[in-house]
């Protein structure tokens, strides 16, 4: 009976931190999001930006642009986009593993938005996980 007691104890302990270290994630990723990000989500993975085919990676606070036959993860923009404003340019947020592995798709189903400066908020549509919605919405 001890023996059972310990065991389930040591269940709950394990799912407590669990809980509690996603928790933290989420936090994180929120306070992590950049001030040029469009408001209102919850947890962003990346932002793609359609004007110069561009991924940013939230959690690394990298960007991510193809260049050379293969992808290239900086801090900064990259060169030849150095004066692209962050702030007027349109995001797409993004919420799959290795987002920039379907750049053809992305690249196709968001070049509408090319210049387009009067952004409301898009939500790529992902596998489900529940992480990217709008803050407030279910």
């Amino acid at each position: 009976m001890k023996k059972m007691i310990l065991c389930i104890a040591i269940l709950f302990s394990a799912v407590a931190v669990n809980s509690v270290s996603a928790q933290v994630r989420v936090n994180v990723n929120i306070s992590s999001q950049p001030q040029w990000g469009p408001a209102g989500y919850d947890y962003v993975d990346y932002y793609y930006l359609p004007d110069i085919e561009t991924y940013y990676y939230v959690p690394s606070r990298k960007f991510i642009y193809y260049s050379g036959g293969k992808w290239i993860h900086v801090s900064t923009l990259p060169p030849a986009h150095r004066a692209y404003n962050l702030h007027s340019g349109y995001k797409v947020v993004i919420n799959e593993p290795n987002a920039y592995h379907y750049h053809n798709s992305h690249k196709v189903k968001y070049a509408k938005y090319k210049g387009n400066r009067g952004q409301g908020n898009l939500k790529h549509k992902n596998s489900g996980n529940g992480r990217g919605k709008k803050k407030g919405h279910h």
